[in-house]
């Protein structure tokens, strides 16, 4: 349903969109594909806001877009917060049904443009990860395109509790061992549950030290970029700028603020 103005005319700052697309990750995480009734321009690593009308107010919340612009359609990974607002009321979408999309599209989570030969660090827990895969996405298009220049790397460390929360591992592995300049690693933190993981274990600010260090020799020519659970990004930032990265080269984009009291 269009949203309507004060006049009643409709609001120009919203679009309609329907799901075409679920997919079930694990019990609490799914990916979905809605196509935009209208235009819908955005950068790779920008968010979108979608929304939801229910007891007569429109319910919005902000997630980072995972498709490529050069995808007609937009994708979302998704985490179900059973207390919260917005993400129950997604939850129940199915292919067919239609939410609200603002027109603009936000967020600098973008990659520098200024210098071609900067490298990318690339920190992300769980549905993190869906910035930078719009990202791995663009670049792999530009690139077979032939229109993307310079010899920046990008290198992604991606963090979840279990094999089963990465969402989009195939995906990003197929495209590492196609390309020369993605690097990925996968770590979980819960290996006891993973009798068959062989991959990383430990959080993602665990092992921060082991491959910052292998992947970037020179911190001042890269940029960190840390998305996902608050205290990874605090820990990280911590740990790279102790290993000589300055505040100017971090990046970051955080699921929630934590409670004073969490901080500890």
């Amino acid at each position: 349903m269009v949203r309507q103005d004060l006049r009643g005319r409709p609001d120009v700052r919203f679009i309609s969109a329907t799901v075409t697309a679920r997919r079930e990750i694990s019990a609490d995480l799914w990916a979905m594909r809605i196509a935009p009734d209208g235009e819908f321009s955005f950068r790779a690593g920008q968010y979108a806001t979608l929304g939801i009308n229910t007891a007569g107010r429109l319910i919005e919340r902000a997630y980072s877009i995972v498709s490529s612009p050069h995808e007609p359609e937009l994708e979302f990974f998704i985490e179900l917060v059973p207390a919260g607002e917005l993400t129950p009321l997604l939850y129940q979408l199915q292919v067919g049904d239609t939410l609200s999309v603002r027109r603009a599209a936000k967020g600098r989570f973008l990659l520098e443009a200024a210098n071609p030969d900067t490298d990318h660090l690339l920190l992300g827990t769980v549905t993190g990860v869906a910035p930078f895969l719009s990202l791995i996405r663009t670049w792999q298009r530009e690139r077979q395109g032939e229109t993307f220049a310079g010899d920046r790397r990008l290198f992604l460390l991606h963090g979840a509790s279990r094999a089963s929360e990465f969402g989009y591992h195939e995906e990003i592995e197929r495209i590492a061992g196609e390309v020369p300049w993605l690097t990925y690693v996968p770590t979980v933190s819960r290996p006891w549950e993973e009798a068959e993981w062989a991959g990383e274990i430990g959080r993602v600010d665990d092992v921060i030290r082991k491959y910052a260090d292998q992947w970037v020799h020179e911190p001042g020519r890269a940029v960190a970029h840390l998305r996902g659970h608050p205290s990874m990004i605090e820990h990280g930032k911590a740990i790279l700028g102790r290993r000589g990265w300055h505040k100017d080269r971090l990046k970051e984009e955080s699921y929630f603020a934590l409670k004073h009291q969490e901080k500890d």
